[in-house]
């Protein structure tokens, strides 16, 4: 027969294991916590404060860590140390998906919320810019093109770069590399620059991660990684005569009255060209939330529901307001059913 000592001791070896097997359910956060790009920042963020008017419910912890600082972060783990949603400014990789799920992170389910438009800006007082995609390659990247041969950017001021461009110094305050609005303006303005040379497209089409060696890298001495805080490179363009901010289109949009966005391949950066696709540096915009933690972090469901919400994401929606472009109704509504339904993604291509 076994002790009374011994049937205590068995208990709270049990209690032990069930709590072990349950950390997610004990460990429960009476809050949404969601981290990543600084262009969905603002709009989680509105999002955040309007659910927690709706609900009554603690507001959400949204944090501002750039597109691959927040999805490393999701990806690192499951339960309450890690966030239940990553905001993204581009959609989630291959390597980043793999990531998740050796740290037991699956079930992942993808949320397009909208388009934003990656803007060229500067001072509303300054020189005013006209870009070709082939002219942000050569003036931006660390080696470039020339008689055939890629050789460390020699260029220092834009009219180097291309007739009818100002005669400024090459100076571009940007988002780091952990930026997913870094990654995109990488692919939509200096990859497709450079892809107009036939000798870059050739490289491209017989080896891709060679081509993306040669042409991606930024130079140092005229971009400079500005952090997280696009609104401190607002601030900076107007200190700082002659110089470019690279940023999503809302904050254009709210300092209208102190900077204004250069036109890429002809087309003016705008909610009508940004939506239709005829704005070179146009994307589309993501949450990416664990399925596992809907029921256990408390409003989580109750958050992504606000999230795609005709009043929040839709036409005339408070969002667009803040400088999300809408999704056209048939997609916005495909969004809402998938916040419903909760299908897991797929393993990204690429």
């Amino acid at each position: 027969m076994k002790t009374k000592q011994t049937k205590a001791l068995l208990g709270c070896v049990a209690a032990a294991a069930l709590m072990g097997a349950g950390t997610d359910a004990w460990a429960a956060r009476d809050y949404v916590w969601a981290a990543g790009s600084s262009t969905v920042f603002p709009f989680a963020t509105r999002v955040a404060e309007n659910y927690a008017k709706k609900t009554g419910k603690k507001a959400p912890k949204v944090e501002s860590l750039g597109t691959g600082g927040g999805i490393k972060l999701f990806c690192s783990g499951t339960g309450d140390a890690f966030p239940d949603i990553a905001n993204a400014s581009r959609p989630m990789k291959k390597s980043e998906f793999d990531q998740c799920a050796a740290k037991g992170v699956k079930d992942i389910v993808q949320i397009k919320i909208g388009f934003d438009g990656i803007v060229i800006a500067t001072d509303k007082d300054g020189a005013d810019y006209a870009f070709k995609t082939e002219q942000l390659y050569l003036g931006l990247a660390a080696k470039v093109l020339r008689f055939g041969q890629f050789v460390p950017n020699p260029y220092k001021s834009w009219d180097e770069v291309g007739a009818g461009l100002p005669g400024n110094n090459i100076l571009v305050y940007g988002p780091p590399p952990s930026s997913g609005t870094r990654d995109a303006f990488v692919e939509l303005a200096i990859e497709a620059g450079a892809r107009k040379f036939p000798t870059a497209d050739a490289i491209r089409s017989d080896n891709e991660k060679k081509f993306k060696e040669l042409v991606d890298p930024l130079r140092k001495d005229g971009w400079v990684d500005a952090g997280e805080n696009d609104n401190a490179i607002v601030g900076t363009l107007t200190k700082t005569p002659g110089s470019l901010g690279v940023f999503g289109w809302s904050y254009l949009e709210e300092n209208m009255d102190k900077i204004k966005g250069a036109s890429v391949n002809g087309v003016k950066p705008s909610p009508n060209t940004i939506a239709d696709g005829s704005y070179p540096l146009a994307r589309s915009l993501y949450i990416y939330v664990k399925k596992a933690n809907i029921g256990v972090t408390q409003g989580l469901q109750e958050f992504v529901n606000e999230f795609v919400s005709d009043a929040a994401t839709g036409r005339g929606g408070y969002l667009q307001s803040r400088g999300l472009i809408p999704l056209p109704a048939g997609q916005h509504d495909a969004q809402k059913q998938a916040a419903q339904k909760l299908s897991p993604m797929a393993r990204p291509a690429a």
